[in-house]
């Protein structure tokens, strides 16, 4: 061996290595991370069917379906029903324009972030699911059906294709957690969740996904979420 095969081999192995980095990322973002929501999800049914049940009876007796459909934008662009528990009152969308058309600031709030901190649709009890993130439960069998991820972008409207700016999120499946649930969430305008699925999308790892989720934890116990 020469001195010159010895000052190589350091180059091609600092060579090798990003490429083995892109390759792990991939072979866990095209198979394992499937594998990994779907392991996940059938160890969390014990603990989490149970409390799916007993929200369900609470909403129900409370009147109205305790199950809410929503279509939401899957990987693709793909339209997919999302499921909750129900949070809102009946005619929650024509309550939300009449609430939009008489206070201009909550237009603003709304044009901003698509969210309001103030939300007239949300019943008592659903201001507690939300604010524990109990009503993303029912998602679990979106994660089952292949609509969904556990960690992933924040799961988009199908009115807000149009202003999404940019294509990240449309390369993943969404989430019932992601980067953006764990974050300052309440303060991200819409363009900075876009943000958020760009960044999430270029550093996509086994790692990254196991640190959301254990931040999740943290976030559903300080209950800041509306």
């Amino acid at each position: 061996m020469t001195f010159e095969d010895l000052s190589e081999k350091p180059a091609r192995m600092r060579v090798a290595r990003p490429e083995s980095r892109i390759s792990r990322r991939a072979f866990y973002r095209n198979g394992a991370k499937r594998c990994l929501d779907i392991t996940l999800v059938l160890i969390s049914l014990p603990i989490s069917l149970p409390l799916i049940l007993g929200m369900m009876v609470l909403v129900a007796i409370a009147g109205g379906n305790p199950v809410y459909r929503q279509k939401r934008l899957g990987r693709g662009g793909r339209v997919f029903d999302m499921f909750k528990i129900r949070t809102m009152v009946p005619g929650a969308d024509a309550l939300l324009e009449d609430h939009l058309c008489k206070n201009p600031e909550a237009r603003r709030e709304w044009d901003e972030s698509q969210k309001l901190k103030y939300d007239p649709r949300i019943t008592p009890l659903g201001c507690f699911l939300r604010k524990s993130s109990l009503d993303e439960l029912p998602q679990l069998l979106n994660v089952l059906k292949g609509d969904m991820s556990l960690v992933g972008p924040r799961p988009m409207m199908v009115e807000q294709r149009a202003i999404y700016p940019g294509t990240a999120y449309f390369e993943l499946r969404p989430g019932i957690t992601g980067p953006w649930q764990v974050s300052d969430r309440n303060q991200s305008s819409f363009a900075q969740r876009a943000a958020f699925d760009r960044d999430y999308l270029m550093s996509l790892s086994l790692s990254g996904d196991l640190s959301i989720l254990c931040r999740t934890v943290s976030v559903v116990l300080r209950g800041t979420g509306y």
